[in-house]
């Protein structure tokens, strides 16, 4: 799948395992905490569990940053070498992850609306864009590629064979995004494996070049945000 060799990693730290630590148990923050009875985050229900998620979010994302620091300058400057390929490849590869994810959902058997989807489609119609785009855009492309393709790909090959962990990275990444949610089938799972996909071969073909992937699950996100707010949301596919 890689075009390039890879380039090191150093092995897993302590702020790695902090950053994992709060991905996987903030969220039950999410639940044993009700955002309504926070003072301070507005008396509509909605809106004051989306700015908990965010703020439970934001923690995570200055964890990750910490930890990826210094894969973050690295990758940030090989991508200054080349900006013209990158603006370039971006788009494409978009356009790619779209087909794919196509390709998926009709092999699945068609679109089924994920509860995960129709949560960001009633975000959309009560919280203002300028507040869902930082953490659709900004925030959680970083945390979830940091997550699912630098630890779960670039660090965890030193030990398991990278195949398995191209594998894992999908299937996880997908089944995460619903999991709690309702039951995790293959119709609900194909439109985040074929994101999964791409993600995972974009990361792999610039040789686990953290930033690259990153840019392209921000473009997507910010693709699905202009189209959640600016068309009737109601006749958007997953």
């Amino acid at each position: 799948m890689a075009t390039a060799r890879p380039r090191r990693f150093g092995r897993f730290t302590v702020l790695d395992a902090l950053a994992i630590v709060l991905y996987l148990g903030l969220p039950f923050a999410v639940v044993l905490v009700p955002a309504e009875s926070l003072p301070g985050l507005g008396s509509d229900p909605l809106i004051a569990s989306y700015l908990f998620n965010l703020a439970v979010y934001a923690v995570v994302f200055v964890a990750a940053m910490l930890a990826a620091r210094q894969y973050v300058v690295r990758d940030l400057r090989i991508l200054r070498t080349r900006p013209w390929f990158t603006l370039g490849i971006l788009p494409l590869l978009l356009v790619v992850m779209l087909i794919v994810t196509v390709i998926v959902v009709v092999m699945a058997g068609g679109v089924q609306v994920s509860q995960n989807q129709a949560g960001l489609e009633e975000m959309a119609r009560r919280v203002p864009w300028y507040l869902t785009a930082p953490l659709l855009v900004l925030i959680g492309p970083f945390v979830e590629e940091y997550i699912f393709r630098h630890l779960m790909i670039g660090k965890l090959s030193l030990y398991v064979n990278r195949w398995i962990c191209y594998t894992a990275s999908v299937v996880l990444f997908a089944a995460l995004h619903i999991a709690g949610r309702e039951a995790i089938t293959f119709q609900t799972l194909a439109p985040y494996l074929g994101l999964g996909l791409v993600l995972v071969f974009a990361y792999a073909w610039t040789a686990n070049n953290l930033m690259f992937s990153y840019f392209l699950h921000a473009l997507k996100n910010a693709l699905s945000v202009v189209l959640m707010y600016s068309l009737d949301i109601s006749s958007l596919a997953p």
